[in-house]
């Protein structure tokens, strides 16, 4: 298979036409939400993010509310559904008691979250007690189970797709640590062993059952009582498994409006060494830039997304050109014409392999040089070392895009060395830095502890839309510098003595000089731009259509010297000189 240089690396959600983007079914995820309705999740109360106290049914909901939302602009391929058990009505497929799958018309069992879904669940709670109702499920002299029917019916729905196409889950809300707790004897151990095979059943078929435990005020959830043995959990990871539950809930509650990016390979591809050595890798994107997704274009009448079509029209005849398109390149006063399987053959600049060529000093590699994100390549038939839940690190390299040799240019500087004007710091204001800078430094910082504010209110703005909202979710930006931090009399007095060192006690009076100083610098590389600016004719140049065969910095040279903008391309800098000269 022959690839293009620009797309070997390239992710499918870059470009939607790419004929890998269908690869995208691969990482989508399957997520039953499974919420225990049992009385026990109305008495029990804690303290919620406003300290007022909520019932932990509240909490589980609030949370999938949450993740409905964030999961439309994080993961819009992911498909859920909503599963009550402990519940008077029953609603579900196989006509099992005590479970409820809540649903919306128009819409599968097991489908991509709506609007409409997100508000009717949003509210709920209000119709909760009078249309679905809540009762205890498993009680003595019954062969009732709800669990093992939810579990069941959780299965059922993600029968959809197959585990090399998709990621299946049971999210499993529940305060319930034991829950065959009222059962004795023969009648709790049967219940037992009948609903720990159920889910060994579901997770031999690829289903991953996660649990989400909410701990009572009087007694934290005991996972060791049943659900350890349902989930799978011994040693070392029992022993971690209630904090990073209840990490994991305070992060479902308190979800930011953000595009993610799940592991998944983008590309498979051979690496071939030397003397028919070769390996097979796994390409991965590590880090994409978040931005609002694409429009798609709706039908007013049934919501459904458009297909576009084009058609070439001759303009002198009026007929529908059938034969491809032709793309030409002027060349010599000649339009040199290419046909499109012309133009991707040109593009082909090697089969689809990656080949060892030699190796260079790491000197050669500048951070400046690198042209995109990277992307990590892994051996696709080495196994992951773990350790504690995670891969630590992964044994493989980064893929760094460097520029072609004819592509790394000097500077196009116009003006001479102006190193003279530029004052030094001395130790004393280098140290006073120093002590500046350590006292505002943000320790363990991670660019993901901050969220874009654009792209926050822009979700929030979407969400209020779609969802018919009075008001728009309130964004907070935390790129914003911390005032209140910057305030603390350690951090002032580390400012003041930087200022002091650097302008001395009476600081405004030095400012003013230095603005001086930094106009007169301005009006001295004015007088060099104007000057260099003479050795051209513009006007000639002008009236004979020549400014395009002169480089962007001859032509910055002018625009400088008329004090114009120079920032755009080639043709916007020749648009400009010609707009000023009035031709």
């Amino acid at each position: 298979m022959d690839l293009d240089p620009e797309d070997v690396f390239k992710d499918e959600e870059d470009d939607l036409d790419n004929e890998f983007f269908q690869q995208s079914e691969s990482s989508k995820e399957y997520v039953v939400y499974l919420v225990d309705a049992s009385p026990k999740m109305f008495n029990t109360t804690c303290a919620g993010n406003d300290q007022k106290d909520e019932t932990h049914f509240h909490t589980a909901v609030s949370c999938v509310a949450g993740s409905l939302k964030t999961q439309i602009i994080s993961r819009s391929y992911d498909e859920v559904a909503i599963c009550f058990f402990n519940t008077r009505e029953k609603k579900n497929l196989q006509d099992l008691n005590g479970v409820f799958v809540f649903n919306v018309a128009e819409r599968e069992h097991l489908d991509r979250p709506t609007a409409r879904l997100i508000k009717e669940f949003d509210c709920i709670e209000e119709s909760f007690m009078r249309e679905i109702g809540s009762q205890y499920g498993i009680v003595p002299g019954s062969r009732e189970n709800s669990l093992y029917s939810a579990l069941w019916v959780a299965q059922a729905l993600l029968r959809k797709g197959s585990i090399k196409t998709a990621d299946k889950r049971i999210l499993l809300f529940t305060n319930e640590d034991d829950p065959f707790g009222s059962l004795q004897d023969a009648a709790k151990k049967d219940m037992t062993r009948t609903t720990l095979q159920r889910a060994k059943d579901a997770q031999d078929l690829g289903i991953s059952i996660e649990l989400l435990p909410l701990s009572r005020p009087d007694s934290e959830f005991n996972v060791s009582t049943f659900y350890a043995d349902l989930i799978g959990l011994d040693g070392e990871d029992l022993a971690q498994f209630m904090p990073s539950a209840s990490q994991k809930l305070e992060d479902m509650k308190d979800q930011l409006r953000k595009r993610m990016f799940t592991k998944r390979v983008v590309r498979r591809i051979e690496f071939q060494i030397a003397n028919g050595l070769s390996i097979e890798l796994n390409t991965y994107a590590l880090i994409r830039p978040t931005v609002p997704g694409a429009i798609t274009w709706l039908d007013s009448v049934t919501n459904h997304p458009l297909k576009t079509e084009r058609s070439l029209i001759c303009e002198d005849t009026g007929a529908l050109i059938q034969e491809p398109p032709k793309l030409f390149q002027p060349y010599r006063n000649e339009n040199v014409k290419f046909l499109p399987v012309e133009i991707a053959e040109i593009k082909r600049i090697s089969p689809g392999k990656l080949r060892l060529l030699g190796f260079k000093p790491l000197s050669c590699l500048k951070d400046y040089y690198n042209l995109r994100p990277s992307t990590f390549v892994y051996p696709s038939d080495q196994d992951e070392i773990t350790s504690a839940g995670a891969q630590m690190e992964p044994p493989g390299m980064h893929m760094i895009y460097l520029p072609y040799a004819d592509d790394i240019r000097d500077d196009e500087e116009i003006f001479p060395d102006t190193e003279e004007d530029a004052p030094r710091a001395d130790e004393d204001q280098i140290q006073k830095a120093a002590a500046l800078i350590k006292r505002i430094y943000v320790k363990d910082f991670s660019a993901f502890q901050f969220a874009n504010p654009a792209l926050q209110r822009h979700y929030a703005v979407l969400q209020a839309l779609a969802l018919a909202e009075d008001d728009i979710p309130e964004t907070i930006d935390e790129t914003a510098p911390d005032e209140e931090g910057l305030t603390r009399p350690a951090v002032v007095r580390a400012a003041e003595a930087f200022k002091h060192s650097v302008y001395g006690d009476s600081y405004d009076e030095e400012s003013d000089m230095g603005k001086e100083k930094m106009s007169e610098a301005s009006r001295k590389r004015k007088a060099i731009a104007e000057n260099a600016a003479k050795d051209y004719d513009w006007g000639n140049l002008a009236d004979k259509g020549q400014l395009k065969n002169l480089t962007v910095g001859d032509l910055k040279v002018y625009l400088n010297a008329h004090n114009l903008t120079v920032s755009g391309k080639k043709e916007a800098l020749i648009s400009r000189i010609l707009t000023h000269m009035g031709k």
